[in-house]
C-alpha cells in the first residue's frame, strides 16, 4: 500500500468517519496533564521530571511549581495524574483508571484524577504517552474522556527496544540521544542499544574511532544514567570479528588484520584486544548484556589468517572464534548475544533462504555454541509471516530456545524512513514475535545509517510508535487511530504528513507493496546524486511524470510544515524532504529539455534554460545544503558531515560546470552565426570569369572560410559532448525500482 490510513481493510479497526476526524485535531492545547512530581514513587520523579521538560506540546505540569493557576482560566480540561507501583500487576502490565467517566460529572470544586499502576517503570511512562495522546483526541472537546483514559495494556514481550547506528558517519549528540529516549519510554520501549563499531574512547587505542565523534567514557555513563531514569536499559553494541574496516584500515592495527574488515582470528594479540574493547564498551553501563555483533564477516579465514595458520572450514573458524570471544565475557560477566547470520549463512541469499537450515548441514555448529550465547535474528525484507515462523524455527534447533527479533525501520542509503514499506514488514514480523510458540521474549527495531546516515533518523518516529503499538496488543494490527493520536502527542507531529513524505522514494505510478517486494527503491537519493550533465540513469525513469510528482510533494509538505508549525512543532523536520523534492522537481526532465534544445539548434531556448531552470536548481541545491548541515550539526557531531558536504560540492559544481559550458557553447554559436551573416553579405559580389575559374578574392575568401571552421572545430565550446551522446536503459525491467548507492550513480566510469 502507498498510504497508510483506514482504507486499507487490515486498518479497518474503527470507523471511517471517525478516522476521518483524527486529522482535524484540537488547535490548541485543551488539556492539560498536571502531576504533582514530589509526591510520585520515588524511582519515577527525575524520568517524570525530563518528560515535564521535554513535551513538546508544553501541555504536561509539574503541580508543585504552583503553575497551575495560570493554566485554570486558559486551559479547559485539567487532569492530574498520580501514579502507584502495584506489584500485583504482572510484569508489563499497566491499568489507568479516572475517578469520574466524564468530566461533565466533576461537581465544583473537585479535580478529575487519573490514576495509573504499574509494574515496571517503563509502563509508568507508556502511560503518559497515552494519556498525551488522548488530550489531543476530538473526542476531549465533548468532556467525555472516560473513555479516553480508562485502559488496560500488557506488553508481549521482556524487552522491546531500540537499536540506533552511529557508526555510519553520524554519531548522535547526547541532546538527540535524550530526545530518542524520551520518545522511547513514552511508547513504551524498554532497551536501547547504540551501535558503535569504533564509535567509543578506548584507552591507550588513539586511532580507534579517530576522528570519528566517538563518545568517551562520560558520555556514555551521562546516557545510561539518563535512560535509567526513564525505565530504559541501554545495551553496549558493538562488533568483535567483521565491519570493523574503520579501525583496520590503519597500519597501526595490521597486526589484527585478517582482511580489510575482519579481525584475525586464532591470533592472541587479537583477544587481548577484543577482551579491553569489551570491558571498555560495558563499563559505562548498568547492563550486564552486551551485543558482540560478528554478522556479516565476509572472507572470514580467507586471507591473512590462511597464510598464518593454513586453511580451516570457515564455520569452524567462526565457532572457535565465539567460543573464545564467550570465555572473555564469561570472566567479565557479561551476557552476550550476537547476530545469527554466522559464517555458514553470512550472506543475505544463504541466510534468508528457506531450505538453508544451519542445523541440519552443521551439527557440530549446534553443539559448538555456547549454551548461553543469544541469537538474534534479523530481518528487515519480509512481508509475509511464513519465512519468520519458519526461521525462527531453526534458530531453537541450533539450540538457541530464545531467539531475539530484530526487524527494521528502513532508514539507510536513503533521506527520508520508508515508512510504508516498514509497517509492513516490522508487521509480519512482530505478529510471529508475539505468538508464544515461537519463543521470542526479545525484539527491537533497528535504525541504520548505511551510505553516508543522508536519512533523518528522526524520521522513524512513526515506525518505532508503530511498533510499539504492535508490543502492546494481542491482535495482528494495531488501532490505526490511537496509533496516529500518540504519535502527535507524543512526538508534536502529524502521523499522515510523516508518512506522505516518504513519496520522495515513490512515483506517480506507485511502487505496490506485496508479499513479494522484499526492499524499497531509494529513487530520491539516486536522483539527487546522479550526475546532472550526463543523466545517465534518467532512461529509467523517461514514462513517468516526476517534475509534477516531486513539485506536488514539495507543495503539500511546505504548506503542512508552515500551516501546523505552532500546533506541531516536530512537522519542521518535514524541511528536509520538502527540499529534496523542491530539488528534483527541477533536475529529474531538465537534461531532456536541454538536449531537446540543444539538438534542434534553439540557442534562446537553451539559453533561457540555463538562466532559468538550471539557476533555480543551482539556488535550490544551496538551500538543501544549508538545511541539511544546519540539521546534521543539531543532530551529530561534526565529524562524519564531511562525507555528505563533499557529495553536496560535487553537485554543485557539476552544476556550476553545466550552466558555464552552456552558456558559452550558446555564445560561440551565437558569434557564429553572426559571422555567417557578415560572410554571406560580402559574397553578393561574384567575380565572373570567363574561362569558369575563381578570381583570387573569391580563393581567399574560401581559404578564410575553411580556417574559421577548422578553428570552430578546436573550440571546446563548439559543441556539447555530453547532449551528443543517446543515452541507453541500464536496468531493462526494474524502471525506477532501484536501490543504488552514491559511488554507482556519480558517473557511470569506474574509479581507476
Amino acid at each position: 500500500m502507498t498510504d497508510y490510513d483506514l482504507d486499507h481493510p487490515q486498518d479497518q479497526i474503527m470507523s471511517s468517519a471517525y478516522n476521518d476526524m483524527i486529522s482535524l485535531h484540537v488547535v490548541t492545547n485543551h488539556v492539560v496533564l498536571l502531576i504533582h512530581v514530589p509526591q510520585l514513587p520515588v524511582e519515577i520523579q527525575d524520568g517524570v521530571s525530563k518528560i515535564i521538560k521535554y513535551a513538546p506540546h508544553k501541555d504536561i505540569v509539574d503541580e508543585s511549581n504552583g503553575m497551575q493557576e495560570n493554566f485554570s482560566n486558559n486551559v479547559e480540561y485539567l487532569w492530574h495524574v498520580q501514579f502507584a507501583y502495584d506489584q500485583d500487576l504482572h510484569s508489563g502490565e499497566l491499568i489507568v483508571s479516572s475517578n469520574y467517566a466524564s468530566y461533565n460529572d466533576v461537581p465544583m470544586g473537585e479535580r478529575f484524577e487519573i490514576y495509573v499502576r504499574y509494574h515496571r517503570k517503563i509502563e509508568a511512562f507508556r502511560a503518559i504517552g497515552r494519556l498525551l495522546g488522548a488530550a489531543r483526541d476530538l473526542m476531549v472537546l465533548t468532556g467525555e474522556h472516560g473513555a479516553l483514559v480508562n485502559f488496560t495494556e500488557q506488553n508481549q514481550f521482556d524487552t522491546q527496544g531500540v537499536m540506533v547506528d552511529c557508526s555510519r558517519n553520524g554519531v548522535l549528540r547526547l541532546a538527540s540521544i535524550h530526545t530518542l529516549l524520551c520518545n522511547m519510554a513514552l511508547m513504551g520501549l524498554n532497551m536501547l542499544q547504540l551501535y558503535t563499531e569504533d564509535t567509543y574512547e578506548v584507552d591507550g587505542e588513539p586511532l580507534f574511532g579517530y576522528l570519528r565523534g566517538r563518545y568517551n567514557r562520560r558520555e556514555l555513563t551521562c546516557i545510561d544514567d539518563y535512560a535509567f531514569d526513564l525505565g530504559i536499559e541501554v545495551v553496549p553494541c558493538i562488533q568483535t570479528l567483521g565491519h570493523l574496516g574503520q579501525i583496520l584500515q590503519w597500519p597501526h592495527y595490521a597486526y589484527l588484520r585478517d582482511n580489510t574488515e575482519v579481525l584475525l582470528a586464532e591470533s592472541e594479540a587479537t583477544y587481548d584486544f577484543i577482551e579491553k574493547i569489551i570491558q571498555t564498551a560495558a563499563s559505562p553501563f548498568r547492563s550486564k548484556r552486551i551485543h558482540l555483533g560478528m554478522d556479516e564477516a565476509h572472507g572470514v579465514g580467507e586471507e591473512r589468517y590462511r597464510q598464518l595458520f593454513g586453511y580451516k572450514e570457515p564455520t569452524r573458524i567462526f565457532v572457535d572464534h565465539l567460543q573464545k570471544v564467550n570465555e572473555i565475557c564469561t570472566r567479565l560477566g557479561l551476557q552476550p548475544m550476537i547476530w545469527s547470520d554466522t559464517a555458514k549463512n553470512n550472506t543475505l541469499q544463504g541466510y534468508y533462504d528457506e531450505n538453508n537450515n544451519p542445523a541440519e548441514t552443521s551439527s557440530d555448529l549446534v553443539e559448538s555454541i555456547p549454551s548461553n550465547m543469544e541469537l538474534v535474528y534479523w530481518d528487515y525484507y519480509h512481508t509475509s509471516t511464513d519465512l519468520y515462523t519458519q526461521k525462527l524455527q531453526q534458530h531453537r534447533e541450533l539450540g538457541c530456545q530464545q531467539p531475539w527479533m530484530a526487524n527494521a525501520a528502513w532508514t539507510w542509503s536513503r533521506f527520508w524512513t520508508a515508512l510504508p514499506f516498514t509497517f509492513e514488514s516490522v508487521r509480519a514480523s512482530t505478529v510471529v514475535a508475539k505468538n508464544r510458540e515461537n519463543g521470542v521474549r526479545n525484539t527491537f527495531i533497528t535504525i541504520w545509517g548505511d551510505e553516508g546516515n543522508e536519512c533523518d533518523v528522526f524520521s522513524a518516529f512513526p515506525a518505532l510508535c508503530y511498533y510499539a503499538e504492535h508490543g502492546y496488543c494481542t491482535q495482528e494490527e494495531v488501532n490505526v487511530p490511537l496509533l496516529k493520536r500518540n504519535f502527535e502527542g507524543i512526538c508534536g507531529a502529524t502521523f499522515d504528513d510523516w508518512v506522505f513524505a516518504s513519496k520522495i522514494d515513490d512515483t506517480p505510478s506507485g511502487n505496490p507493496i506485496t508479499v513479494r517486494t522484499h526492499y524499497m527503491p531509494n529513487i530520491s537519493k539516486w536522483l539527487l546524486w546522479e550526475d546532472p550533465f550526463l543523466s545517465f540513469l534518467s532512461p529509467q525513469y523517461a514514462e513517468e511524470d516526476l517534475e509534477t510528482h516531486y513539485g506536488s510533494i514539495a507543495a503539500h509538505l511546505f504548506d503542512v510544515m508552515d500551516g501546523k508549525n505552532g500546533r506541531h512543532p516536530m512537522n519542521e523536520r518535514l524541511e528536509l524532504p520538502a527540499r529534496i523534492a523542491s530539488v528534483l522537481a527541477l533536475k529529474c526532465h531538465l537534461r531532456q529539455r536541454l538536449v531537446e534544445a540543444y539538438r534542434h539548434r534553439d540557442y534562446q531556448r537553451l539559453y533561457d534554460l540555463a538562466q532559468g531552470r538550471l539557476t533555480r536548481l543551482r539556488e535550490e541545491v544551496e538551500l538543501l545544503w544549508r538545511y541539511h548541515r544546519s540539521l546534521w550539526m543539531k543532530m551529530y557531531k561534526p565529524f562524519g558531515w564531511e562525507v555528505l558536504e563533499l557529495r553536496y560540492g560535487g553537485l554543485r559544481t557539476r552544476l556550476e560546470t553545466m550552466y558555464d559550458h552552456i552558456v558559452a557553447h550558446v555564445q560561440c554559436m551565437m558569434m557564429r552565426g553572426e559571422q555567417q551573416k557578415q560572410e554571406n553579405s560580402s559574397t553578393e559580389q561574384e567575380v565572373k570569369e570567363e574561362n569558369g575559374e575563381e578570381g583570387e578574392e573569391t580563393k581567399q575568401r574560401r581559404s578564410s572560410s575553411l580556417t574559421e571552421e577548422v578553428l570552430d572545430e578546436e573550440n571546446v565550446h563548439w559543441r556539447i559532448p555530453e547532449f551528443d551522446t543517446d543515452l541507453e536503459c541500464l536496468y531493462y525491467g526494474s524502471r525506477t525500482n532501484l536501490l543504488l548507492d552514491y559511488s554507482r550513480v556519480i558517473s557511470p566510469s569506474r574509479p581507476g
